[in-house]
Order: structure tokens, then C-alpha cells, then sequence
């Protein structure tokens, strides 16, 4: 049975709880749900698509799913065992509580519910742009999304949106991962996960830490947004 290649509208008394929410569902009072950035993007759609203005269709990841994975994966313990001791002050130790941060969130597997939901998300993102795999229906059902995970191939930008960036008197912008010209599911759930790993960048620990804000008060967003030629047109926000 074929993916539904038009985004259903959530509705509100699930959109804090959905793994996945894309741009034309959010504006830029949702920033705690899909950050500043994601937040931008469904804003710019919404003001500007009405107007004829082309911007390209994406997805966003929501804050509920960063922590769905924090949560049943058991992390924050672990990760507060690993700050107990951190001397953002001393460069060897922020790097190595970083560090270890970052490949415990890379190590731990994605729960297969929100694996699945950003990859079906991906699925309906190729079939907008015209990637037409029905025959794919044809095969057995545990063959046929082998088949359709290895003929998916929309090239995506995959960036990290924290709902704790822009705000008026802190800057948070640019301190986590972004990762252009992603192909494939794979390589899109890799690059999501890396988004969420990238939440503890040694950047992102030495500002938090400095500001004052608790580093499991922030959560983190990931856009999937079709790319485009740069020569031929724009997108996003910087």
C-alpha cells in the first residue's frame, strides 16, 4: 500500500506528542516545539507560499522526540554522571565530557517507533518531489521497504534547530550540526542522529554552562528540507 504523499495536518491535542511535524504545520509561536530555526522555516512557508513564493517542503523533528529518545533510552543519568565533574573552564576536561556525550548519544540506537516516523516522513518528502515507487507494492511485505529504503534518494539538507536558539537575550544559533546534500534513509537517520549528538558539542556545553542554562532544558529539533541548486535558487534561514 502506497505512503500518503500529502502531509496530514496533526492535530493540536497531539502536536506536543508527534515524533515529526512538518514546516507548513508550524509557525514561529511553535519555537518549543521544533526550535528557532524549524520554527522560521514553517513561518516562512505559511506568510509566503500563499503569495506564489517557492519554498522548498521539509520536516521537522520535534522536541518530544529528542527527549522520547533521552527518556526510554535512559541517557540523562548517564550524561549527568558524565557533567558531574565538568570544568568548562579547564579545555582538556570540557573536551573529554564532550566527547563522551557525544558518542554515548551516537552509540544508543534510535527507539524503532521514531526511527520509523522519520523515515516515512523522508518517504512522503521523495514522493513530493516526484519520486514514484509504487512498484515496489508489488514484492512481499518484509521485502518491500528493503526495496523502498534502497530506491528512496531526495537529496536533503539536515540541519539542527535547538529550542533555545535567537532568544533575545541569548544566541545559541550555530552551535550545533548541519549536513548538506544527505541521501537516502540511512544516511538521513544518520545525520538525524548526529543533529542530536551535536546538542553537546564542546560549544554548545562551554555557552550553556556560561549562561546559566541547565543542559537538559534545551532540547533539539531536526529539519529535513529538499535541497536546492544554489545557482538556480534559495532557501532557509541563516
Amino acid at each position: 500500500m502506497m505512503l500518503n504523499t500529502s502531509p496530514r495536518p496533526v492535530p493540536e491535542t497531539t502536536r506536543t506528542q508527534a515524533f515529526v511535524l512538518w514546516f507548513d504545520e508550524v509557525g514561529i509561536a511553535d519555537i518549543p516545539l521544533v526550535g528557532g530555526k524549524n520554527a522560521s522555516l514553517g513561518e516562512m512557508i505559511q506568510q509566503l507560499v500563499p503569495k506564489g513564493v517557492n519554498v522548498p517542503k521539509g520536516f521537522a523533528t520535534t522536541a518530544y522526540a529528542y527527549r522520547y529518545f533521552i527518556a526510554q533510552a535512559g541517557l540523562e543519568e548517564k550524561l549527568r554522571q558524565i557533567f558531574a565533574d565538568l570544568d568548562v573552564d579547564d579545555v582538556t576536561n570540557l573536551h573529554q565530557r564532550g566527547k563522551q556525550a557525544r558518542s554515548l548519544i551516537l552509540h544508543t540506537p534510535f527507539p524503532k517507533e521514531l526511527e520509523m516516523a522519520i523515515a516515512t516522513a523522508y518517504y512522503r518528502l521523495c514522493q513530493l518531489y516526484g519520486e514514484d515507487l509504487s512498484w515496489c507494492d508489488r514484492f512481499p511485505p518484509d521485502e518491500r521497504e528493503k526495496m523502498r529504503e534502497c530506491s528512496y534518494d531526495t537529496d536533503v539538507a539536515v540541519r539542527s534547530s535547538a529550542t533555545a536558539e535567537d532568544l533575545p537575550d541569548a544566541s545559541f544559533a550555530g552551535q550545533q550540526e548541519t549536513y548538506l546534500n544527505v541521501h537516502g534513509v540511512k544516511h538521513v537517520l544518520e545525520c538525524c542522529h548526529k543533529c542530536f549528538a551535536s546538542i553537546f558539542t564542546d560549544r554548545a556545553i562551554s555557552y550553556r554552562t556560561s549562561r546559566g542554562f541547565d543542559h537538559f532544558d534545551v532540547a533539539l529539533s531536526v529539519g529535513v528540507q529538499k535541497m536546492v541548486r544554489s545557482d538556480l535558487a534559495s532557501s532557509g534561514v541563516r
